[in-house]
């Protein structure tokens, strides 16, 4: 018997869409509506051309939360005469997989209809469901759209990533965030025109959501029903600062802003920039970093990109990270500024960075030459026969020359002291 049409489907929709968050509400609906990206989904590009002649091979979107990962997809499933199916990676198991790629390969066999299968946060998905879905994939019984904030050459199957066509989205810019934010003021599906804002208080809320629109029209949300309560006409920025007190800056502790950031915060000191090296070290602790991490990589900095040319540089990082280990937030913050400042403004040599590896190279590359005899331990039988050692305290300087490195080595030169060393010249 033939499925009945469910006659209040448009009702319970438009019910569901009354209720939903405005973020949800102003999810475009086409390309032309699409906001931002122009480099990816922009007019001639590779991606806009497939959708639009409903060819798309397998992709992964990448790129920070509110991007249009999710929206690009939704986009996909408007447009396509194929079949559009969507799993959860956060609550699906390889069961739930397993059935939607039955499901795919009966309907390629029976219906000559091909399905699009989309992942969110497919990262989320362990190794045996990622392993899953390769054959379908590799067969094309699915076409995937995988969408994930973190790196996919990292966190998502190297042979999915190998049969699929990665795309990098970027946060969105102010002028593209203010964009959809002045659509959502006039825009039927969103606040259609009750509030009225300045170019001040939209730019306020673009610049405070970091690139990020859902957190631009969630903003706009509360500090619109904040001004409803009020029972005004107008935003101000009073209103989006109740919404939003503080500027949203991306930053994931196990993600790509996580190494992004600390790579340049080491930068930085190592760069004698103390403006920024506090800038990154503020981005870090906002962004909920631990401070441990943070004092450990300027511990390895201290030695391998001053190193002599400060050696008091060693002695400050481990007390930042002392600081952080036994005072903690938020007070060490303090601690570590100072370590960052001074880390950055000492003078720089990496010589005993340099030296060690060097010594490492030739230890593994060389034969293991003998210790010469006259360093050898005394406290053996033969050893009356051994070389004559020149004890340096004997002598007025407390030095004395002397052969120390194997005799294939004894010319060798590890540490290169540059002028900016003071110490062991």
């Amino acid at each position: 018997m033939p499925k009945q049409p469910d006659l209040f489907a448009d009702v319970r929709a438009r019910a569901v869409e009354a209720v939903a968050p405005l973020a949800v509400r102003m999810r475009p609906r086409t390309l032309d509506e699409f906001v931002g990206q122009s480099t990816i989904v922009g007019e001639g590009t590779w991606l806009r051309r497939v959708i639009a002649a409903d060819a798309l091979s397998s992709i992964l979107l990448f790129g920070p939360a509110g991007t249009g990962k999710t929206t690009l997809a939704r986009i996909i499933a408007a447009t396509t005469e194929s079949f559009f199916d969507e799993v959860s990676a956060i609550g699906g198991t390889v069961a739930d997989l397993r059935a939607s790629l039955t499901a795919a390969r009966e309907r390629l066999a029976l219906e000559g209809r091909r399905t699009i299968l989309f992942i969110d946060e497919i990262h989320r998905f362990s190794k045996s469901q990622q392993d899953a879905l390769l054959h379908a994939v590799e067969d094309r019984i699915v076409v995937l759209i995988g969408a994930t904030t973190e790196n996919p050459y990292f966190e998502v199957n190297s042979a999915l990533v190998s049969r699929s066509r990665v795309i990098e989205l970027a946060l969105l810019t102010d002028e593209d965030v203010a964009t959809i934010v002045r659509t959502a003021l006039a825009d039927e599906r969103g606040l259609n025109g009750q509030l009225s804002a300045t170019d001040e208080v939209v730019t306020a809320i673009a610049a405070m959501a970091g690139g990020d629109a859902r957190v631009a029209l969630t903003t706009l949300e509360l500090a619109a029903q904040l001004a409803m309560a009020q029972e005004a006409r107008e935003l101000t920025l009073e209103m989006v600062a109740d919404a939003m007190p503080s500027k949203q800056t991306p930053y994931d502790k196990d993600g790509d802003y996580h190494y992004d950031i600390i790579s340049a915060f080491i930068k930085s000191m190592r760069g004698s920039d103390p403006d920024a090296s506090v800038y990154w070290l503020a981005r870090m602790l906002h962004g909920g970093e631990d401070p441990k991490f943070i004092a450990r990589r300027m511990m390895i900095l201290a030695s391998e990109d001053i190193g002599m040319a400060d050696p008091q540089a060693l002695l400050i990082a481990e007390a930042a990270f002392r600081s952080a280990e036994i005072i903690g937030m938020p007070e060490c913050r303090i601690i570590l500024s100072q370590a960052a400042i001074y880390l950055a403004r000492a003078p720089k040599s990496n010589a005993s960075y340099l030296a060690i590896d060097e010594a490492l190279a030739a230890v593994r590359a060389g034969a293991e030459y003998d210790v010469p005899s006259h360093l050898r331990d005394r406290n053996r039988p033969g050893s009356e026969n051994y070389g004559r050692y020149l004890y340096p305290h004997s002598y007025a300087e407390g030095y004395v020359e002397q052969q120390y490195l194997p005799d294939a080595l004894k010319d060798t030169k590890f540490y290169r002291p540059t002028p900016r060393d003071t110490a062991g010249h």
